[in-house]
């Protein structure tokens, strides 16, 4: 994995926030993690929405913007913001970058969001509240609790999110809306305790079941999802496939690691 990865930028000034005591009394330190595929026409759009958020709320943050091998001015554009930038030499699938940016996350709390524009910042607060209180370990942004905008989603995708859902529903015996939403937000700790394999688009399903699996106490919550300015990469019958096949290996293989916080 290392050799595919060059880290262009890291942004120090919030990392060295850590270590002062005047900022990190201002609350938890927050991690932004972007991962982003050819998305020069949204990425800067977000980063800003998120910096503005963000600073209303007083926590010190970072930014981190996992370019994976565009092959457009995506990462151009993310190096114009205040963030840091780690970029993949090529393509290698939304979980790959995600599981690199977690490397390089200094914050207790750690929120993903999509590089597309279908994720509203301005929801950020409500995601991490329950967390800033130790009501919840896990906050994801649920979709089909919230607003769909029309043509958000294909038809075909919001099928097979129904059926995934269903799955881990038997599986688990916890009946979540949206297993499949990249708007999330977690405890830091919780990484430990994971066992994630996940390279491509399998990987939401894959947190969400090894979260379940530990017992994390798991809030879902409202988001309002927008029509991207680009159409997903998801391609529904073979990332379907690849999506179930990942559930079913991470409820049936045995727990690797310490067992999470459970739930009252």
């Amino acid at each position: 994995m290392k050799s595919l990865v060059s880290v262009i930028r890291i942004n120090h000034t919030t990392h060295n926030a850590l270590v002062d005591k005047k900022i990190t009394q201002l609350g938890p330190f927050i991690s932004i993690l972007i991962p982003a595929h050819n998305e020069e026409g949204s990425l800067e759009n977000v980063i800003g929405r998120t910096q503005r958020v963000l600073k209303s709320l007083g926590n010190p943050y970072e930014i981190i913007v996992v370019d994976d091998g565009s092959t457009d001015q995506t990462c151009d554009v993310a190096y114009k913001r205040d963030v840091s930038i780690i970029r993949n030499y090529r393509n290698c699938g939304k979980g790959h970058a995600l599981q690199t940016g977690f490397n390089y996350c200094s914050g207790s709390i750690i929120v993903t969001i999509d590089a597309d524009g279908s994720h509203q910042p301005e929801e950020l607060p409500q995601l991490i509240t329950p967390l800033f209180k130790d009501e919840y370990d896990v906050v994801i942004g649920s979709r089909f609790k919230g607003c769909i905008e029309k043509g958000a989603l294909k038809r075909t995708n919001l099928i097979g999110n129904m059926i995934f859902n269903f799955l881990i529903f038997l599986l688990s015996g916890k009946l979540l809306t949206d297993t499949q939403s990249g708007f999330r937000a977690f405890k830091k700790s919780t990484l430990s305790h994971l066992n994630l394999t996940s390279s491509r688009y399998e990987i939401e399903s894959e947190m969400t079941a090894e979260m379940l699996k530990r017992r994390f106490r798991i809030k879902e919550v409202p988001i309002y999802c927008k029509k991207p300015q680009r159409p997903s990469g998801l391609r529904a019958f073979k990332d379907g496939h690849k999506i179930v096949r990942t559930i079913l290996k991470t409820f049936l293989r045995r727990n690797s690691r310490v067992s999470g916080k459970r739930e009252s």
